[in-house]
């Protein structure tokens, strides 16, 4: 009597990933749909020879949709869209192995592995000037005013020129690169009256200003790694007569009269003489004839 016996394959494994926990650096800078992670690395394998569904998860919050699987069968993990330091720098993602797809009724044996991503910081932005407002939510962009400044006429100024709202100041955005920032003067300078020292963004004066028209200068600043990563602020320097006195009031104390029940902005008139409005003035003794 001869008996033949087939032996059935029971779904009695786990599918099983290489490692349960992988680490990745994700430079700022990676290009939309490059692979982070290769489905050799992540593939699973199953000891009952079944297809692998593969799910991928995100459990940091604000930081889904960055990172996508090829496939429901394809677990390579590839940048779904363009990464930003300044709005997450790490991130953690679960990918699912299941021997049955995912609305199945039938058993389903399942495995998990952790991707943990690591974003690291790139040179992405040009130096920005200081003081600067933000104009975006999310602060990466960043909008300094002009610096203002004043010389004497035919007069030289040895120190460093005192600007508003500050010294000419620029740093890098990608703080964690922290690059190298050098200034120059790029327009607004034909006479070459002012320069600016390349290290630290004091201006100072080569010779007199010999005109009364303001100078409006252009000074950039530039990483020293990288030229094409600049910024040019506005610097305007109002030439003026050389004030040697200050300005005082013609009388300490003066006196006045309203009458009850005047209209606003109704003129208020000299203490005794009430038909002569009241002037208050103030005299300028570098100024004798205005």
């Amino acid at each position: 009597l001869q008996i033949l016996v087939t032996i059935l394959n029971m779904n009695d494994n786990s599918p099983m990933f290489k490692q349960t926990n992988f680490t990745e650096v994700v430079p700022e800078d990676t290009k939309v749909n490059t692979t982070i992670v290769a489905r050799e690395v992540l593939s699973a394998s199953d000891a009952d020879l079944d297809t692998i569904f593969y799910e991928l998860a995100t459990i940091v919050p604000g930081t889904d949709g960055y990172f996508a699987i090829k496939g429901v069968n394809n677990p390579e993990i590839y940048l779904q869209k363009a990464l930003d330091y300044e709005k997450f720098k790490l991130t953690t993602l679960l990918l699912y192995a299941r021997d049955r797809p995912v609305d199945s009724t039938e058993t389903t044996n399942t495995a998990t592995t952790t991707i943990n991503i690591f974003i690291e910081q790139a040179d992405t932005k040009s130096p920005w000037f200081l003081p600067c407002t933000f104009i975006n939510m999310d602060n990466s962009i960043c909008i300094s005013s002009p610096y203002t400044g004043r010389v004497n006429i035919s007069e030289m100024s040895t120190e460093p020129l005192i600007l508003e709202p500050g010294p000419i100041y620029a740093i890098d955005p990608d703080y964690t690169l922290n690059e190298k920032i050098v200034y120059s003067i790029v327009g607004g300078d034909t006479d070459k009256v002012f320069s600016v020292d390349a290290d630290t963004g004091n201006l100072t004066m080569n010779k007199v200003a010999t005109s009364p028209d303001s100078y409006l200068l252009q000074v950039m600043a530039t990483q020293v790694n990288n030229i094409q990563k600049y910024s040019v602020a506005s610097v305007e320097i109002k030439v003026v007569n050389k004030s040697n006195y200050p300005p005082y009031f013609e009388s300490r104390i003066y006196n006045g009269t309203v009458f009850v029940g005047l209209a606003p902005r109704s003129f208020v008139f000299q203490a005794g003489d009430p038909s002569s409005p009241l002037m208050i003035t103030a005299v300028d003794e570098d100024f004798p004839n205005v």
